[in-house]
């Protein structure tokens, strides 16, 4: 069985895919990502890398126990991983202590 950093190493890979597949099962979501990058002048793919960096720089233990339990009760414990970040991500762009601002470097060079 993986370890929680293989997962992260893996949705921090597959970001460019796991935005193609949320395209197709749930456009909502994905024209948020796509508003949210585009606000911060970056591409869907790295928003989604922030969304990651940011959520295992800044997430509280609790949306750790969260995130670890909806893996561990899922077939597919990355894209459950990915997706739990960005919601997470999109819900805390409020928060200065969050602050998008500080990644647009991070985020640039993994585009």
């Amino acid at each position: 069985m993986p370890t929680l950093g293989d997962l992260l190493a893996a949705a921090r890979q597959r970001s460019g895919s796991f935005q193609a597949w949320l395209e197709a099962t749930d456009p909502a979501l994905a024209r948020q990502i796509g508003e949210a990058a585009q606000t911060l002048g970056l591409t869907p793919t790295g928003y989604i890398r922030v969304a990651v960096a940011d959520f295992s720089r800044f997430a509280p233990e609790e949306d750790w126990a969260t995130i670890t339990s909806s893996m561990r009760d899922s077939d597919d414990p990355g894209t459950i991983c990915l997706l739990g970040m960005v919601h997470w991500r999109l819900t805390a762009k409020s928060c200065e202590t969050h602050s998008h601002h500080d990644h647009h470097a991070f985020a640039g060079a993994q585009t």
